[in-house]
């Protein structure tokens, strides 16, 4: 993958922000304007975890992040667990939250669910730095279940599709303008 300014920003602002909450490191000017928010994540009660890799194997069992059985893997960018509860946040950079996505933070609670047994609730949000905004999400571990239900049934579906060959388009909001295949008839230039 090109290494965009975009994401060079963000790998900054990663760092930067891991440097600030892990070791209380000064925060590099580009970033100064997000001390206050950092401030109000780092005065969270718990213990903080900066860019924890997580993993489970196929049957949804915590494992190595490096393990050959790993199925799942996944990076927490802020874990901070607070005896039974826990918060997940990740770091988003972009300039809009308009495509907000939380399905990365139900697996991600799904994964400290499994991690950490005692957890019983996770509350989960993606920090939209430059835009903002923070889309936040609550889980509770009693919900797993149905949640993974979700998740291995498209699981399941896309490997179908992969052991195939056949991917049925779907349309969605990145027909119009972002979707290279020209030939899909929900693409928005045709």
């Amino acid at each position: 993958m090109e290494e965009t300014d975009a994401i060079l920003y963000g790998n900054r602002f990663h760092k930067a922000a891991e440097d600030y909450i892990r070791d209380g490191a000064d925060l590099p000017k580009e970033f100064e304007r997000f001390r206050k928010a950092l401030d109000g994540l780092n005065k969270l009660p718990g213990d903080k975890h900066c860019e924890l890799k997580f993993a489970l194997t196929e049957d949804l069992e915590p494992c190595s992040f490096k393990s050959r059985d790993a199925w799942w893997r996944g990076i927490a960018d802020l874990l901070i667990i607070d005896g039974d509860r826990a918060f997940v946040i990740d770091y988003k950079t972009g300039a809009s939250a308009k495509y907000a996505d939380s399905g990365q933070l139900e697996l991600m609670a799904m994964a400290v669910f499994k991690h950490y047994p005692e957890v019983t609730r996770v509350k989960a949000g993606l920090f939209f730095v430059v835009a903002g905004s923070f889309p936040k999400e609550k889980y509770k571990a009693e919900d797993q279940d149905k949640l993974w239900v979700k998740w291995l049934t498209e699981y399941g579906r896309l490997r179908s599709a992969y052991d195939n060959g056949v991917w049925n388009p779907r349309p969605s909001g990145l027909c119009k303008k972002h979707c290279p295949i020209l030939e899909c008839a929900h693409n928005g230039r045709n």
